[in-house]
């Protein structure tokens, strides 16, 4: 099933016109991938700020349909997708909320790897876990 994030657009995310500025779209979906950790039970903290294992932002993409204001409520929809051992996908919709309508989609490719040598490792069970719950049915 996708994981859901609720979101107010605050004035902060707004360029000089008073529509979201590009480049804060993606902060916004990172948000809602930290709830989607913790609500499976990952300590943010632990996660973050481990020495085992890194599973950085090595993609990301950014699409807009509809502009979005300052006070709009948003629902950040995603789906993460397995890619092989070592990475997974996360697509993102974002939809007006109350109206249902397509404003933007995102989509970011991670990958885990070892902080110290910086080499490729597997995914850890945790994050296997965290895939295999909020991925789409079939996937």
């Amino acid at each position: 099933m996708p994981f859901i994030y609720a979101r107010t657009i605050r004035f902060q995310d707004t360029d000089a016109a008073g529509v979201v500025y590009f480049a804060n779209l993606l902060p916004m979906c990172h948000e809602a991938y930290e709830e989607s950790l913790s609500a499976v039970g990952i300590q943010l903290q632990a996660f973050f700020g481990s020495n085992a294992v890194a599973i950085p932002i090595v993609h990301a993409s950014v699409d807009f349909f509809q502009p979005m204001f300052c006070g709009d409520r948003q629902l950040i929809h995603f789906t993460p997708q397995r890619l092989d051992n070592h990475k997974f996908e996360i697509a993102y919709e974002i939809l007006k909320q109350g109206s249902d309508r397509l404003v933007a989609k995102a989509i970011t490719r991670h990958v885990c790897i070892d902080p110290a040598s910086r080499t490729r490792q597997e995914l850890p069970a945790i994050m296997i876990q965290w895939l295999h719950h909020w991925q789409a049915t079939g996937a």
